[in-house]
């Protein structure tokens, strides 16, 4: 019971990676308050976790002050506190640069970017004011690094959050409040399978994954727990990347039949 007794918001959290985090705080004993623009589903979702979970609808693309001050006080008016925040949710759309709109645009930027930003300020208010520090992980991805040309807004904004976890790092380190990221390769969310489903897509996927599969939303999960923890007490203004060796590789690797 890694986390038992202390609270964690998770964001994203009706399906795909939140989900995956928000049962793995809970299994191991805290209290999750899920949020997500999925109002049925993430209250589905919590009401099968049963006790010490909640949750918060809401769609991110409207984030404001008073919306990131609503939820964070949502947890701690349901459990007494708050001890970690996992800013996972995120939006892609895909589209060739020339054709790409400005309205997706903005769009992916508030609920991927000024959202972490936003839910990352109140939260922290909330810790330093409970003066026993805390944990704050943001969703990157390996995109933060490589460039996918039809995946503008996505890429723009998984490369802010970069920057935004090692701001916010060395400025809340001091309250004792740890900032993080994880830079996810391909996990096998909902979206992944349905990729994955094309041949053409798969070989290609598999072709630059050295070890020769995709991850499971179970693993990036592990990832968050690992940093939200004691065991991770060292580690500040880093991303993690879980990408089965995406990012260290310079060519193509042959994919069995």
């Amino acid at each position: 019971m890694k986390h038992q007794g202390k609270t964690v918001i998770v964001t994203g959290a009706a399906q795909g990676l939140g989900l995956a985090c928000a049962e793995r705080f809970h299994a191991e004993g805290a209290n999750v308050l899920l949020v997500d623009v999925l109002a049925q589903k993430v209250e589905d979702h919590a009401k099968r976790l049963g006790e010490r979970a909640s949750w918060w609808a809401g769609d991110l693309a409207t984030i404001s002050k008073p919306m990131a001050t609503e939820l964070v006080d949502k947890a701690v008016a349901d459990f007494g506190g708050l001890d970690i925040l996992v800013n996972n949710a995120g939006i892609i759309h895909q589209a060739e640069f020339v054709d790409f709109p400005e309205e997706i645009f903005d769009r992916i930027q508030r609920i991927n970017l000024k959202a972490p930003f936003l839910i990352g300020q109140a939260a922290a208010k909330v810790m330093i004011a409970q003066g026993r520090g805390g944990s704050i992980i943001n969703m990157s991805s390996i995109n933060a690094i490589l460039a996918i040309p039809n995946s503008v807004a996505y890429a723009v904004s998984k490369g802010g959050i970069k920057q935004l976890t090692a701001v916010m790092a060395v400025s809340l380190i001091r309250h004792g409040i740890r900032v993080n990221a994880i830079g996810p390769g391909t996990i096998l969310t909902e979206l992944a399978k349905t990729v994955m489903a094309n041949e053409t897509q798969r070989r290609a996927v598999l072709s630059r994954t050295p070890i020769g599969r995709c991850g499971e939303p179970s693993e990036v999960a592990s990832v968050a727990s690992f940093l939200a923890s004691d065991d991770a007490s060292y580690i500040v203004g880093q991303t993690i990347y879980p990408d089965g060796g995406r990012l260290i590789l310079n060519y193509t690797v042959p994919v069995d039949d």
